[in-house]
């Protein structure tokens, strides 16, 4: 397996997870808003770990892209 296939599925699941996480941490911030919790208060931290997930991705993407525009030219 070569590199780029490498850094593409890591691209992938981090991608999935991190909207996973930010998926989880919504739902973590509705049922607070009704009185109720579904991880004891650690909604926020799943949040800042969604971020930080899609953050790599976004960098990981604008990487590749850049690459694709220098080959082309």
């Amino acid at each position: 397996m070569n590199l780029e296939k490498l850094v593409s599925m890591v691209s992938r699941v981090f991608f999935l997870g991190g909207f996973a996480l930010l998926g989880l941490a919504l739902i973590e911030r509705i049922a607070n808003a009704t009185g109720y919790t579904i991880l004891q208060g650690k909604g926020a931290r799943l949040l800042e770990f969604a971020v930080v997930l899609l953050l790599f991705v976004i960098a990981v993407q604008l990487r590749e892209m850049k690459e694709e525009l220098r080959k082309r030219s």
